[in-house]
């Protein structure tokens, strides 16, 4: 569904040029949920822009359903850190909003707006402004958004790192449980090895800027998952501390 050959990304600025990544070869097939982790600006974000068809590549190709990406796509959804919700817009009416923007039949995708609010809990505050509802909540109703379109690609850039632990466990969950219904393909971008590991088929690792891939590593175990006791938990253990090792070994300075 998404492949990526040869990618790299420079900024160029006044004080010289920023090489984000480099010689990127990235593929995830369609349904596959997909983590990238790694250091603190090592291109994560970008690779995700470049997906979006928001930022044109350096140099190299990236690839959706076999073409490739030039803009932005309608079948493409992507989720920021902050749910930059629209605060004179009800909550509906932010659900509503790419309906809008692809000049698409309001009235015809009402109901489905309303059944993604109830299916993460919300269809009782549809009328409320964002400016009601907690950071949580926020973020539920910008995944509502995210969804609204049906989009075959969601990516999701640390979509829950502003949120507290049990919010962001229970979200994860729920995650979870929308993408074995919806069968998305998720491309979801975090600083948790623990939310990776949670939520991801693979996760794959980056290392220090610029951004390569360092490693890949399986998550071979059913879902739903959870970060409580359990009969998986073990083998998340297992894949958190292999990704833990091989990001810190890859962060150290090399020896002379």
């Amino acid at each position: 569904m998404i492949r990526l050959r040869g990618v790299s990304q420079v900024f160029g600025g006044r004080r010289g040029a920023v090489e984000a990544l480099r010689a990127v070869d990235l593929d995830v097939a369609g349904g596959e949920f997909v983590a990238v982790v790694g250091r603190s600006g090592c291109g994560k974000s970008t690779l995700l822009r470049l997906i979006a068809g928001l930022l044109p590549a350096t140099s190299g190709e990236v690839r959706v359903d076999g073409e490739p990406v030039v803009k932005p796509r309608r079948d493409v959804a992507i989720m920021f850190q902050r749910p930059a919700l629209l605060p004179w817009r009800s909550v509906l009416d932010n659900v509503l909003l790419p309906v809008e923007v692809f000049g698409w039949p309001r009235d015809e995708h009402r109901t489905r707006a309303h059944s993604l609010l109830e299916m993460v809990g919300l269809e009782t505050f549809h009328r409320r402004l964002p400016h009601e509802l907690s950071g949580g909540m926020q973020q539920r109703v910008a995944l509502c958004r995210a969804l609204i379109q049906r989009p075959r690609v969601l990516l999701m850039d640390e979509p829950f790192s502003a949120l507290d632990a049990l919010t962001r466990e229970e979200l994860s969950i729920e995650l979870q449980q929308i993408h074995m219904e919806h069968a998305a393909t998720v491309v979801l971008v975090t600083h948790s090895i623990e939310e990776a590991v949670l939520l991801a088929d693979r996760v794959v690792a980056f290392t220090p800027r610029p951004g390569r891939i360092l490693t890949t590593v399986a998550v071979d175990v059913p879902r739903p998952r959870t970060l409580g006791q359990g009969a998986h938990t073990a083998g998340l253990a297992r894949c958190s501390a292999e990704l833990h090792e091989i990001l810190g070994a890859a962060s150290q300075p090399p020896h002379r």
